[in-house]
């Protein structure tokens, strides 16, 4: 079992909606906000669970799913804003999200069924399987706008 990999996937869900949540200001993303406080080593160097946190956001940067300006120390990126390849898999739909059978108003079926909400809601149960099929969800370039309900 690749335990980094589902932490990756925790982290990278975990900062993608933090950004979610602010946008489209610009902010200060922590690395203590998404996986709680740890204290450093005896050298003040951050522990590794935290460094790999700090690395999936700075992935989520190269690959084109965040800007910053700069990193705070190894505590923080600075500046921080989701892209427009993000901001429009966070809100895209997702298929079988929402019973057909519930009587929702639209808008809030509309929420509901965004990739943000899953995730949201999935994080919030600390159900890792489902954060993990939801967040590669979000990497696959090659969804179809189809499903789609907005």
């Amino acid at each position: 079992m690749d335990l980094q990999i589902d932490d990756f996937y925790k982290d990278a869900a975990a900062g993608l909606l933090a950004l979610y949540q602010a946008f489209p200001s610009k902010t200060a993303l922590y690395v203590e906000d998404l996986i709680g406080r740890e204290e450093p080593d005896e050298f003040g160097l951050p522990t590794p669970r935290h460094q790999s946190c700090l690395g999936a956001l700075l992935w989520l940067a190269e690959e084109g799913y965040i800007r910053f300006d700069s990193t705070i120390g190894y505590d923080a990126l600075d500046q921080a804003v989701l892209t427009e390849k993000a901001f429009m898999r966070l809100t895209r739909g997702v298929p079988h999200a929402i019973d057909p059978a519930q009587e929702l108003p639209p808008s809030v079926r509309r929420t509901r069924a965004t990739l943000a909400f899953q995730l949201r809601d999935a994080l919030a149960q600390r159900n890792s399987e489902r954060v993990a099929r939801l967040t590669r969800l979000l990497f696959e370039s090659t969804l179809v706008s189809s499903n789609d309900i907005v």
